[in-house]
């Protein structure tokens, strides 16, 4: 995605760990840690509504990582896995339809 001073990459990576994340002030929140190819990098993300965290591992996801950093409940997230809304407003995890090469970009 190009243009404008408001540029993000988003990138597909491998989430290799996934664990419930109560602690936060938000329901369902789980904390991904996520292969990028050449990097890994943490995402606290909120998929408790549509997925269990162990079925999460293995699962390609794109990620907005140039977002910089934010700590969530004391977490480092270092990315934002992004998602669309269920019919229910949850989020459905957006994820290429086949395997590819980690770390590729969206274009």
């Amino acid at each position: 995605m190009s243009g404008g001073p408001f540029e993000t990459t988003f990138r597909v990576g491998e989430v290799v760990e996934a664990e419930s994340f109560p602690e936060t002030n938000k329901p369902e929140m789980a904390k991904l840690r996520i292969d990028l190819g050449d990097e890994a990098v943490q995402s606290v993300a909120q998929t408790g509504y549509n997925y269990d965290p162990e079925d999460l591992v293995g699962r390609q996801v794109l990620c907005a990582t140039d977002l910089g950093s934010v700590r969530i409940a004391g977490e480092k997230s270092e990315a934002l896995t992004v998602g669309v809304p269920d019919e229910d407003g949850h989020p459905v995890l957006v994820a290429p339809d086949d395997d590819v090469p980690l770390g590729g970009e969206l274009y």
